[in-house]
């Protein structure tokens, strides 16, 4: 790749850093961890980046094989942009950086941006492994406008934009919400003393889902 930054080091990290090393590269990957995304979704996204930037950024994903664009359904002319099989390979360290990063989030970093898609990221960030239930089931986060569903199957999660009517589990807040309980900036208890969260489901939903986040 002429002209892109190389280490020159034989090193499994270095070489990691040669692709996804560069400005920018992270977040548009973030993007991709909650779902496919068109272009002008992710310029959206990511206030500050511009459109040639991303497109180059883009471009070198897809030359490497992190993530590939694909036709829109009923859509002809549009694509979107997804991680491929080596780009969620990423999923669980980007996971684990986030969780690390959100220690070092203060109340200052409110005035900035926030999504509702890095709503959902910072409750993706919270699970725990082996506190995933065993039984099936499925929790929507409402963030703001945007839904999302987690869904529990044969203890895996899976995390998905978009509602689920048969969820069994809806919580509803507003982005920043959600990033600061994930920052552990506010509990759970003390949204839902404020209004600012809202929780319908059964007893044992919300226990098995509260657990698997680190949150009971």
């Amino acid at each position: 790749m002429a002209g892109k930054r190389d280490y020159g080091q034989f090193c499994g990290l270095a070489a990691g850093l040669n692709i996804v090393g560069e400005r920018w590269t992270f977040l548009i990957v973030r993007e991709l961890l909650i779902g496919p995304a068109r272009f002008n979704e992710m310029i959206d996204n990511l206030p500050g980046i511009g459109p040639n930037l991303l497109a180059e950024r883009l471009r070198t994903l897809v030359e490497h094989g992190v993530i590939e664009a694909r036709s829109v359904p009923g859509d002809g002319r549009g694509k979107q942009y997804q991680l491929t099989l080596v780009g969620e390979q990423l999923r669980a360290p980007m996971l684990s950086l986030a969780r690390w990063g959100m220690q070092f989030l203060e109340g200052d970093d409110r005035n900035g941006a926030v999504r509702a898609e890095w709503g959902f990221l910072a409750v993706q960030a919270m699970v725990i492994e082996d506190r995933i239930p065993t039984v099936d089931e499925s929790y929507e986060f409402r963030v703001g406008d945007a839904p999302f569903t987690i869904q529990v199957r044969g203890g895996a999660v899976r995390f998905m934009r978009g509602e689920d009517p048969d969820a069994d589990l809806v919580i509803t807040s507003d982005p920043d919400t959600f990033v600061q309980i994930g920052a552990r900036m506010i509990t759970p208890f003390d949204a839902l003393a404020a209004g600012e969260i809202k929780i319908e489901g059964s007893a044992d939903a919300i226990q098995r889902c509260t657990r698997m986040l680190g949150l009971s």
